[in-house]
């Protein structure tokens, strides 16, 4: 149904022995929208993101993607909605071994078993999208720039026309100018491929560019939801300690002894 949510959570917990991350998160992403989870560090926001990936169980709560449970879902199933995901990595996580049309066309070739020719072909079409030249396709990650390596990253993100695209703090170790760049780019995939949005960010120039809706996560519970437009008036002091970087406020820094 087409008002059937693309990611569902539903009082989702996860702990580390009796260290608990997540304490009962509820989000829903429907279909074409973008969603930025925001938090400091150590807040839970990776910890949420691998959950919805199957890379970590919860305890308990309910994950659907389109409407489909997948919390303990069986292997085959499992890889089958895998095919839906795209992935936007902290760092850009490209092979140094392999050259650039290699990383982009990687999902192509191991998950869609996309012959090489076909595979390419494709991957250059997703540099050209990013703003690369096909020339870009024959070097290896360790001859590109941060920012070029972040595009190549986003070019490999959309090669399967994904239907849900994760961003992982997307601009991270980027200048200001550039990290605008990437932003725009994302906006500007996601439209071209038709994607569902989830990102992870404490980056709020980042959360207000690409996001229609944010989410805060705070001591394992979102906090606040709501429009992108809405979060400089929210009326929670800890989403407007956070957005302005204020060292005063009700969040304080845990320090070990």
């Amino acid at each position: 149904m087409a008002d059937t949510p693309k990611i569902q959570l539903s009082n989702v917990h996860k702990g580390f022995g009796r260290k608990v991350v997540l304490d009962g998160i509820d989000l829903s992403v429907a279909r074409g929208e973008s969603v930025v989870v925001i938090g400091g560090s150590g807040t839970g926001k990776s910890v949420m993101l691998k959950c919805i990936l199957g890379l970590l169980r919860p305890e308990s709560g309910s994950i659907k993607v389109d409407g489909e449970e997948v919390v303990g879902m069986k292997a085959r199933d499992r890889e089958r909605v895998m095919r839906k995901f795209g992935m936007l990595f902290q760092g850009g996580a490209l092979f140094d071994s392999l050259k650039v049309w290699e990383n982009v066309a990687f999902g192509l070739i191991q998950g869609h078993k996309m012959a090489r020719g076909p595979a390419r072909d494709i991957a250059i079409e997703k540099l050209a999208q990013v703003g690369l030249a096909a020339s870009a396709g024959d070097l290896f990650p360790s001859e590109l720039s941060g920012g070029m390596q972040k595009r190549v990253s986003l070019a490999r993100a959309i090669a399967t026309s994904p239907e849900i695209i994760f961003f992982d703090e997307p601009t991270t170790g980027l200048d200001p100018i550039m990290a605008d760049v990437i932003n725009d780019l994302i906006v500007k995939c996601c439209k071209e491929v038709g994607a569902t949005a989830l990102s992870i960010t404490h980056d709020m120039a980042s959360a207000r560019k690409i996001a229609d809706r944010i989410a805060m996560l705070y001591k394992g519970r979102l906090i606040w939801v709501g429009p992108a437009k809405d979060v400089d008036h929210s009326g929670n002091e800890y989403v407007d300690q956070f957005i302005h970087g204020r060292a005063q406020g009700p969040i304080t820094m845990e320090l070990r002894a």
